[in-house]
């Protein structure tokens, strides 16, 4: 009996001790049930971590953009050489990686490179592109024959160009050649600080440059007919010499003007790239420090001392000079009482044509336009 006690009482321990089957499976489960929840925790924790991190660089870029646009507005007001900077673009040179002393590797074989001096310590670098007729006896010749040829019976067109890139831009060699093949000398130049011509940029320097071309063709020319043609920017040392001849009393022939605007305020102001239009203040943050730096370009102002022809060319689709200003320009023009006796004409092109700012020598309607 004993025996069999005790062996009872051993069995009721070890059963006892042993863990339930259904202890067993719940451990078990629950056991697993850790790990899993432990991950899905940690794979919460990543997603919410890398959206953070993203939103504050993100947060932090938007906070440096804003501060720039904020900070660019007072440094144009303290420096204002960087507003004259951004009128003239003479520090950009387009197309790159062209030798302007030779015009022939820009398809003008019938162009000699000239350099001129205006004045001591500036040095201006000249292209001269004879009549079409003329191109195989041009071929070889020196600077002399160039000079001589000013004095056949063929007119001369003085062209002046717009801010940025130099004599040889794309668009400006195609007009030398269009003008060329219409029978015209085509004499252009960079103005000081533009391309390889020597000097600081300024809006007397470079009327003063323009005067003096102009001098030298008369001197060489003779009764030939002379033509000033002024493009965009250039359209404002266009007036600004045509005016200056004219109370000398010495006016070209005629004065043609390529997406000309009023004055550089109002272009500044209507520029579709300027993003501060709408800042306040923004005429004496960035309008005034241009007048500060002596850039003025009044065409509308020049226009009533002019006693010439006056032919206006404007593309309906301009994107840098807006359309209306070259209308507004012309306005005031025909109203002038300088131009009573002389003819004013306003050509505009249709915005499907696609001439945009400085394509207008694409038009096939030029040759008659000029005629």
């Amino acid at each position: 009996m004993r025996k069999r006690n005790e062996s009872v009482t051993v069995e009721h321990e070890r059963a006892a001790a042993a863990p339930a089957p259904l202890d067993k499976g719940c451990s078990l489960r629950h056991s697993l049930r850790l790990p899993a929840a432990a991950a899905a925790d940690t794979g919460m924790k990543r997603p919410l971590g890398r959206r953070y991190g993203l939103w504050f660089r993100l947060r932090k870029l938007i906070i440096w953009l804003l501060g720039v646009y904020i900070a660019i507005p007072f440094l144009v007001k303290l420096c204002p050489a960087i507003q004259a900077k951004l009128v003239f673009l003479n520090f950009v040179r387009v197309p790159y990686f062209i030798d302007l002393k030779r015009p022939q590797d820009q398809g003008l074989n019938h162009t000699c490179n000239y350099y001129l001096q205006p004045e001591e310590d500036v040095t201006i670098g000249v292209w001269h592109t004879v009549p079409a007729a003329l191109w195989k006896n041009a071929r070889g010749k020196d600077q002399l024959w160039f000079e001589d040829a000013l004095g056949s019976t063929h007119p001369v067109i003085l062209y002046l160009h717009g801010n940025a890139g130099t004599r040889g831009g794309d668009h400006r060699v195609e007009l030398y050649k269009v003008l060329s093949s219409l029978g015209y000398h085509v004499v252009t130049f960079d103005y000081r600080g533009w391309g390889d011509s020597i000097g600081s940029p300024s809006e007397r320097g470079m009327t003063y440059d323009a005067l003096h071309v102009f001098d030298w063709i008369k001197a060489r020319s003779g009764d030939n007919p002379v033509y000033i043609w002024g493009h965009s920017l250039g359209t404002g040392v266009a007036t600004n010499l045509v005016r200056r001849l004219c109370e000398r009393e010495t006016p070209p022939d005629a004065l043609i003007l390529e997406s000309p605007f009023t004055n550089i305020r109002e272009e500044a102001r209507s520029h579709p790239f300027s993003i501060y239009r709408y800042f306040p203040g923004f005429d004496w943050f960035f309008l005034d420090p241009i007048t500060t730096s002596g850039i003025k370009f009044e065409n509308d102002e020049n226009v009533k001392y002019i006693s010439c022809s006056l032919l206006i060319l404007h593309a309906e689709d301009d994107p840098v000079v807006p359309f209306h200003l070259g209308k507004k320009l012309y306005n005031i023009a025909a109203t002038s009482r300088s131009f009573r006796d002389y003819k004013v004409q306003f050509v505009p092109f249709h915005t499907d044509l696609g001439y945009r700012h400085k394509y207008i020598y694409r038009s096939p309607e030029l040759p008659r336009i000029l005629r």
